[in-house]
């Protein structure tokens, strides 16, 4: 087994948790902060704005089952890309689109990743390909989400399953869900 780790930025966090969670090689989904300026941010801070963070999720995969590259073309087709600072509702630099490279390997592959992705989108692709730079993990009650609160959170109930039908249609044959 050869684990790797992913750290994106597509809005919140709760959202993007609950996709990767669903995909054949996660072994796990942390969400937490990066991208800012304050030493340890507590999620009001981050919600603020004003510490630059991005809400992310930094996500532990067996290479051998699901590439580096696959889970970018998840992480475009399961958000918008195209959304300056915002995803829906949602706005705020804390909820940009931003892919987090671990190693020059993978700033290469995210350069592809926008390439391959861009003809599937009506507007220009607007993720960053940031430095990785601290992590800080989110608090506690912000792990597991979706199955421990969201699926009782009228906001999540809105956003997530339609992000896993999409995850499930697209990539049927990586979805935890269709293959069981």
């Amino acid at each position: 087994m050869a684990s790797e780790v992913a750290t994106l930025a597509g809005g919140c966090f709760w959202c993007t948790d609950a996709v990767f969670k669903d995909v054949i090689g996660v072994e796990k989904v942390e969400s937490g902060y990066i991208g800012g300026a304050v030493p340890n941010p507590t999620y009001k801070q981050v919600c603020s704005g004003a510490t630059g963070h991005a809400e992310a999720i930094r996500v532990t995969f067996d290479a051998d089952q699901v590439s580096y590259g696959d889970i970018l073309d998840m992480f475009f087709a399961t958000h918008d890309p195209t959304q300056l600072n915002r995803q829906g509702n949602d706005v705020g630099t804390q909820y940009r689109s931003a892919i987090f490279p671990h190693d020059d390997a993978q700033a290469a592959e995210a350069v592809a990743a926008m390439a391959r992705a861009a003809d599937g989108w009506p507007a220009p692709i607007v993720t960053t390909i940031e430095p990785l730079s601290t992590w800080y993990p989110a608090e506690d009650y912000h792990q597991d989400y979706w199955d421990s609160e969201g699926q009782r959170n009228p906001y999540c109930i809105a956003v997530i399953p339609p992000k896993l039908a999409k995850l499930r249609k697209s990539f049927a044959a990586r979805s935890k869900a269709v293959s069981a």
